[in-house]
């Protein structure tokens, strides 16, 4: 794209914005720019913070630091490059282990990744296909490692970035500098680069 679809809003003037980015601050180190352009109706922008908040909320064996490579798995499938970035940004600073995100392409078969968490990946990127691919071996699967309300929380993270990357891809979203970054080290060596959120 030669520029996003949307500009967005300058965030320095506005006080709800500059209380917003203070989550992101903690979250990301920076404010998403999607966010700057979701407050051109701010009622969307609240909405969308409310639920990010809920989603990714720790709520016990469901780690802040699976649910973002969650969000990067459901991100790689869907193709945006925008949330792949901010996605593994959030498991490094979430914690994942070292070994974890470098090696988050071969985490069918890779020691650092336990059946659990293999369970919960198979089903971002079930669930993040169209058409949807989850199938009975998949949740199956799912029920041995997780009950219900941890089951819950996986597809409450796969549904948040279907959003996001349904919002992201097709506004052109600028992409920050420190989540391009956190991509190039981590998944740049499988081809991983800004595509159209640069300008």
């Amino acid at each position: 794209m030669k520029q996003p679809l949307v500009s967005p809003l300058d965030g320095s003037e506005d006080a709800k914005l500059r209380e917003m980015a203070d989550f992101y601050q903690e979250t990301l180190g920076f404010t998403p720019t999607s966010l700057f352009t979701m407050m051109r109706r701010p009622r969307i922008a609240n909405a969308f913070l409310e639920m990010n908040q809920a989603v990714m909320e720790n709520q016990g064996r469901v780690t802040s630091a699976l649910k973002r490579l969650i969000a990067y798995l459901s991100s790689m499938t869907t193709g945006c490059r925008y949330c792949e970035a901010h996605a593994i940004r959030a498991a490094e600073r979430y914690g994942a282990s070292d070994d974890q995100l470098v090696n988050i392409w071969e985490y069918k078969t890779h020691p650092s990744f336990s059946e659990a968490e293999r369970a919960a990946l198979d089903l971002a990127i079930a669930a993040s296909q169209v058409p949807n691919a989850v199938n009975d071996a998949i949740a199956e699967n799912m029920r041995k490692h997780w009950d219900e309300g941890e089951i819950v929380e996986i597809m409450g993270v796969v549904a948040l970035f279907g959003y996001l990357n349904r919002w992201n891809d097709s506004m052109g979203t600028q992409l920050e500098d420190p989540a391009a970054d956190s991509a190039q080290e981590y998944l740049g060596k499988h081809g991983w680069n800004r595509g159209k959120h640069e300008y």
